[in-house]
């Protein structure tokens, strides 16, 4: 089956599947952007710290023994720092190197620095350092330059930004795999209550949604339905007992009567009389009819009838009907034909297959107006078998189809005409019986009407 791209975009499941993804990514990378930060700054502070520190008693030792003081705390620093980190400066107001371990002072470095972090050489290494440093200038003009070296410090946040991004492009499939996890575990609930409807749907009012007794959402979701479920089948079965009892109860007096009216018309003399009696008689043939079609409509929906399905070749079901209802068809001014028909036997009803066809070809004959061709034919797929009745009269707009498909409902240019306004109910029940539907489109012009069956094994 083919998905568009468009149909998984409004797919509620993969919208789901995308904002569950997307809100596990937003939050890791947050949290991992305020770890790295927090480290960073962290370290930061801690190596200002230092460096301030040691800054601060060097400005005490000036304070205490002039520069001479300052001179010996800060050899004696570098002495017993030697070859570790600490680095250190003092050079006079014109610039002269007077103590440390730089050859000069850094250039583009104020004389007040509160922070700053350069890569320079102390006369003790052959390899350049990244240097954090600040600078205050003393009261005789002379500067002092106090610094730390921060490459182990850098390195280290270095690494820490790569785990973080390893951690990122590993959380980012696992976040995937997580908000695929939780769309299908909330799809196949949902899949499980669409199947319940569609079975319902198809007429099977037995179904129910089953529930795991977590009583979440999802299992009081399913208890509501089954009960709501359990509820129109009793009233559908309520109702459909009644209306069968109705139907099957009416027939017996209106057959009696019409023996009655009958044998009434055959021993009738006065030629008024016996046209009243053919009247009344005719209006007991619809009644009947209507009956014994109201039956057949309940029998189908409850789903009565499957046990007769067997292989029937759709190629001599229409051909049978055509000639059953080819020359009727023929007087009311129509030409019936069979066009082109699937190879092939089909698990059917053929019983009231052939009826809802019929009715169908009734139906044109009676309402296309202006039509001169109703053509028979067929469509098989995968999935389907597709009987189709067009003809090419008015048609039905589109917006009354519904009101056409619906039990002892006559659009207004039919009314005139005898008929019960069950034709297409039964058709549709036919349909459903097999799984499938009754769909009315334009045939440009006339009516198509298609019977879909997609309860078959060829």
């Amino acid at each position: 089956m083919r998905v568009s791209w468009q149909g998984l975009a409004r797919s509620t499941t993969v919208r789901l599947v995308v904002l569950v993804f997307a809100c596990q990514v937003a939050t890791t990378a947050a949290v991992l952007w305020y770890v790295g930060s927090a480290s960073e700054t962290a370290l930061t502070r801690q190596e200002q710290a230092t460096v301030g520190e040691l800054k601060d008693e060097l400005v005490s030792a000036y304070a205490a023994g002039g520069q001479p003081r300052l001179i010996e705390e800060m050899n004696e620093r570098l002495s017993f720092t030697f070859g570790h980190t600490a680095v250190l400066l003092l050079v006079a107001p014109d610039g002269t190197r007077l103590a440390g371990n730089l050859a000069r002072w850094p250039r583009g470095t104020a004389n007040d620095t509160p922070w700053r972090v350069l890569t320079l050489y102390r006369t003790s290494s052959v390899t350049a350092e990244r240097i954090g440093l600040t600078a205050v200038t003393l009261p005789d003009g002379s500067r002092l330059l106090a610094g730390h070296v921060v490459e182990g410090t850098l390195i280290l946040n270095d690494v820490g930004r790569s785990a973080l991004i390893g951690a990122m492009l590993l959380a980012v499939p696992l976040a995937l795999l997580i908000a695929v996890f939780v769309g299908r575990l909330i799809d196949r609930r949902i899949s499980t209550l669409a199947t319940t409807v569609d079975a319902v749907s198809a007429g099977d009012l037995s179904r129910r949604v089953p529930a795991d007794g977590s009583a979440d959402a999802f299992d009081r979701l399913a208890l509501g339905v089954n009960a709501m479920l359990a509820r129109i089948e009793m009233l559908v079965g309520e109702l459909r007992t009644v209306t069968d009892a109705l139907a099957h109860d009416l027939r017996s007096p209106v057959t009696r009567m019409k023996s009655v009216i009958e044998a009434a018309l055959r021993d009738a003399d006065d030629p008024a009389n016996r046209l009243a009696l053919g009247q009344v008689a005719e209006e007991a043939d619809i009644v009947l009819a209507m009956l014994t079609t109201a039956l057949t409509i309940s029998r189908a929906e409850a789903g009565i009838g499957r046990d007769l399905f067997a292989p029937t070749d759709v190629t001599a079901l229409l051909r049978d009907a055509a000639e059953i209802y080819g020359p009727v068809a023929e007087d009311s001014g129509f030409a019936l034909s069979v066009g082109a028909v699937p190879e092939g036997a089909f698990m059917l009803h053929r019983q009231l297959v052939s009826q809802a066809i019929g009715n169908l070809v009734e139906n044109a004959m009676k309402y296309a107006d202006g039509g001169s061709a109703i053509v028979l034919s067929a469509e098989s797929a995968p999935t389907e078998l597709r009987l189709i009745v067009t003809d090419d009269g008015i048609g039905i707009p589109a917006e009354r189809r519904d009101e056409a498909r619906a039990r002892f409902h006559r659009l207004d240019p039919a009314r005139h005409l005898p008929g019960s306004g069950l034709g297409l109910a039964l058709v549709e029940a036919v349909a459903r019986l097999h799984g499938g539907s009754l769909e009315l489109a334009d045939n440009h012009p006339g009516l198509s009407a298609t019977i879909r069956l997609t309860r078959l094994v060829s």
